[in-house]
């Protein structure tokens, strides 16, 4: 019998981390240029080698690890045929998030 995943719980937890990590970090999640920046940012990071420099970088390490839950969250909600999303941040950042992704897969062609 499968596992009841409750996504959307998932979603609002994970968007208050993301809310908090927002805050810490000075993000204006109305700024879609600078939300898209972050996407790419958080897409392209391969890991730091050693502990994190500062608390602004362990912060962003966290976004990162973030937005790859999120991503992961709504695939697996899609394969069950559920659409999962949050508030406005998580929405905002997933629609950069998306949106970054499918440039990086248009320009790997």
């Amino acid at each position: 019998m499968p596992e009841f995943e409750n996504y959307r719980r998932e979603a609002d937890e994970v968007e208050r981390e993301i809310e908090r990590l927002g805050i810490a970090l000075g993000i204006d999640w109305n700024d879609a240029a600078a939300v898209r920046a972050l996407a790419r940012e958080a897409l392209t990071h391969r890991g730091v080698s050693g502990a994190p420099k500062s608390p602004r970088e362990l912060a962003k390490i966290e976004l990162f690890g973030l937005a790859q839950l999120m991503l992961k969250i709504m695939q697996d909600s899609a394969e069950e045929n559920m659409h999962t999303h949050a508030g406005p941040v998580w929405k905002a950042f997933a629609r950069a998030l998306w949106a970054e992704a499918s440039a990086a897969d248009d320009g790997a062609g």
